[in-house]
């Protein structure tokens, strides 16, 4: 088990900046292959942005299109610790976020996720 632990969440305004932790106990991050995602009230659980580990400390990013540009993930292995730093907020962003952590690649078009956190809401007021 990887136990994953997201913090950050609350309640923010509209254009407001937030950013997200994930991190995990037990178990080294750097070698897996990581992901946030999101889901809305009534809404599939989509998905938002990767870190695919290629080798050493070589990190392979992409964003969906939804979030391309505003949202940023970054890691820090010396903290064992993944962030999702998140611009320009709406109340469309309004969702619980959930990071993932698996040992296959994580794509917008295909995912297999091992690990799920508990998920942390974030709520976006106009």
């Amino acid at each position: 088990q990887v136990p994953l632990v997201e913090s950050g969440g609350g309640l923010v305004r509209t254009g407001d900046s937030l950013t997200l932790s994930c991190t995990a106990s037990g178990r080294t991050l750097s070698r897996y292959h990581m992901a946030w995602f999101r889901q809305a009230p009534g809404k599939e659980r989509e998905f938002l942005t990767s870190s695919n580990w290629i080798g050493s400390n070589v990190y392979s990013v992409t964003y969906a299109a939804s979030v391309k540009g505003r949202f940023a993930i970054a890691r820090n292995n010396a903290e064992n610790t993944l962030f999702l730093e998140m611009n320009s907020l709406q109340v469309e962003s309004t969702a619980v976020y959930y990071c993932a952590a698996s040992s296959s690649r994580l794509t917008e078009v295909s995912y297999e996720v091992d690990y799920w956190g508990q998920g942390t809401q974030i709520t976006v007021s106009s």
